[in-house]
């Protein structure tokens, strides 16, 4: 009978997860920042402990053996109660209650603080975290158990295996340059925009696949990306400094647009925004404390947001994902 050693380690499990939902043991290796033979030998110890090939290669990716479905949920169910059961015992006033909310970058430095701030006024004796980071980190966290929902945005190829999806809002994307810009007037029509110098984040980014899909849906097949930043505040400063354009949640500028330190730019015919939602496991028991958090970020509806109206996208994500 097969049996349970030091090497079969909790790591080992939370590295399997990664690998199977990012399906590739390269970006494994760069989300979890130890080199791929790292990433491999701790895949290949579970194969040998468990007795079976849980992943196998396919195209440039890895997919999920039998046994590796198998495995995933039992890996998964290990480190979510781990995290949670960790979560819930350190924390230094087991009284009071609390709620974890994993973000992504725009909503989360610009939207979801002012809606925590008007959930804690009328629940002072609770508390909230708050961690920011990306789409995909911030679901990994809710899948693990790190965190008790997400609010994110969400790109197709994304896995949502075992989560349930709540629509929020679709926060509007506006074209941003610099005062008086070299490169582009206040107006530009769609046939021109292909031509402008970008600003952008990584190219595996989920808001550039996002900003990319509004775009060919739009009719704008490619543009000419110059400078990739990971933040919208690095992405602000490069526009400042007229290196180029960008396109940001509304959210994120207002503020720069009303100071006039950056200049919205008018595109005729073009109409583009980017759809949010918050995220938690399906069998995820929330707290009293928590479920109000989450209702109360459904109802709100900040300033410039449009309602969500998309239930097509669910549908297909439902579809695409097996998800609902």
């Amino acid at each position: 009978m097969r049996g349970f050693d030091t090497r079969f380690t909790l790591q080992k499990l939370e590295v399997f997860c990664v690998v199977a939902e990012l399906q590739s043991i390269t970006r494994a290796s760069e989300f979890l920042c130890v080199t791929q033979p790292v990433v491999t030998s701790h895949i290949q110890t579970l194969e040998d402990k468990l007795g079976a090939k849980l992943i196998r290669r396919e195209g440039r990716g890895i997919v999920l053996t039998a046994a590796g479905l198998r495995a995933l949920k039992w890996a998964q169910e290990i480190v979510t109660r781990t995290h949670e059961l960790e979560r819930e015992l350190s924390g230094s006033a087991p009284n009071i209650p609390g709620a974890v909310i994993a973000s992504s970058m725009s909503v989360g430095s610009y939207q979801l603080p002012g809606i925590i701030c008007d959930f804690q006024a009328s629940h002072p004796d609770g508390l909230v975290k708050l961690s920011i980071s990306n789409p995909h980190v911030a679901l990994e966290a809710t899948r693990t158990g790190e965190c008790d929902f997400a609010v994110v945005i969400i790109s197709p190829d994304q896995n949502l295996d075992g989560l349930a999806l709540h629509p929020l809002w679709d926060e509007p994307l506006l074209l941003v340059s610099a005062v008086n810009s070299q490169w582009v007037p206040k107006k530009v029509q769609r046939d021109q925009i292909s031509q402008l110098p970008f600003i952008s984040t990584n190219n595996s980014s989920v808001m550039q696949k996002l900003e990319e899909g509004q775009l060919r849906a739009n009719g704008i097949t490619s543009r000419r990306v110059i400078m990739a930043l990971g933040h919208p505040e690095a992405q602000k400063e490069a526009v400042r400094r007229d290196v180029g354009v960008c396109f940001f949640f509304k959210s994120s500028v207002i503020h720069d647009v009303d100071r006039g330190d950056l200049q919205p730019i008018e595109t005729p015919g073009l109409a583009m925004s980017i759809p949010l939602y918050l995220v938690h496991r399906k069998d995820k028991e929330l707290s009293l404390f928590q479920e109000e958090l989450k209702q109360h970020i459904k109802s709100a509806r900040p300033a410039g947001v449009i309602p969500f109206k998309d239930r097509q996208e669910i549908a297909n994500l439902s579809t695409a994902k097996g998800t609902f």
